[in-house]
């Protein structure tokens, strides 16, 4: 297992629904992918575990989506600490 910590601004996508993510940097991103750019992972922000999966986009940054349930109050630009496990 690989363990990841880093702080990071989140931000809200303009499409459609609002998703909001924080960008994983580069040195602390999964270096194995399953289909559509996903690598499973374990994360823990705001004080909240969770099980879902990074995405790589199509610009190469890796993504990971935190649900409102995760992010409580925090807004696009609040910075947020997280941590990721991968299998």
């Amino acid at each position: 297992m690989i363990h990841v910590r880093f702080r990071a601004a989140l931000w809200r996508h303009a499409g459609t629904g609002g998703w909001h993510f924080v960008t994983v940097p580069p040195r602390c991103a999964p270096t194995h992918h399953l289909a559509w750019g996903r690598a499973p992972v374990t994360a823990t922000a705001n004080g909240v575990t969770w099980k879902t999966s990074t995405w790589r986009g199509r610009d190469g940054r890796v993504l990971l989506p935190l649900p409102k349930r995760v992010r409580g109050d925090l807004r696009a630009g609040d910075r947020v600490t997280v941590s990721l496990t991968f299998a």
